[in-house]
């Protein structure tokens, strides 16, 4: 149905929106580094290009949202469990809740109310759309056309936790940039596969 294409044109422009955000905000800001500092340090409070990066998260995860919203029934015409795509737009709300109402305090630190707020919901988020992930593949594992992607699913699933985990423990370290940037790519490419089957099976 021609709906489900526009919902999976915006969920592949969604991944495509966030990457463009840290690399062309990242480029502007002086004294930015893709290797040290993290993405939220783009938008948090205080800092040079916050409208703009802001505005990139906000756009990006509307996209990924409305994408979201018709998941279920994108995905073998509705056969299986709700509850996967449930929870991957329950993660997109939190994204934008985060992008609008809790910004990192400045220079990236997290010690007001704010700042706690946004890596407590950047964590829940992450978990989520991993259980979502999860899901998806117990849902998609024998169906025909997608079995395929239900294998992806769980490979993405694992390479995303792994990121959380080795993302966690650098947290604090002179690399956790780049370890970021590598974390995040799992959940970006699959939202843009996810979105790309939906487009092609619809």
């Amino acid at each position: 149905m021609f709906i489900f294409q526009i919902l999976a044109i915006c969920g592949m422009l969604s991944p495509i929106i966030y990457t463009a955000m840290w690399v062309i905000i990242g480029s502007k800001q002086s004294g930015y580094s893709h290797i040290r500092d993290d993405i939220s340090s783009l938008f948090a409070v205080g800092a040079p290009n916050r409208r703009a990066a802001q505005l990139f998260i906000i756009t990006e995860s509307v996209l990924l949202f409305v994408f979201f919203l018709g998941l279920h029934f994108g995905i073998n015409d509705g056969g299986g469990s709700i509850v996967g795509p449930l929870l991957l737009l329950i993660s997109s709300i939190l994204g934008i809740l985060i992008a609008l109402f809790f910004p990192l305090d400045e220079g990236g630190e997290f010690t007001t109310y704010k700042g706690k707020m946004h890596i407590a919901l950047v964590v829940l988020m992450g978990l989520l759309t991993i259980a979502g992930m999860v899901l998806l593949w117990l849902r998609l594992q024998f169906a025909p056309i997608w079995s395929g992607f239900a294998i992806f699913s769980i490979v993405s699933a694992i390479l995303s936790l792994i990121g959380v985990v080795i993302s966690t423990i650098f947290a604090q370290g002179k690399y956790r940039g780049i370890i970021e940037r590598i974390m995040v790519t799992p959940y970006q490419v699959y939202y843009f596969v996810l979105a790309l089957m939906v487009l092609l099976v619809n």
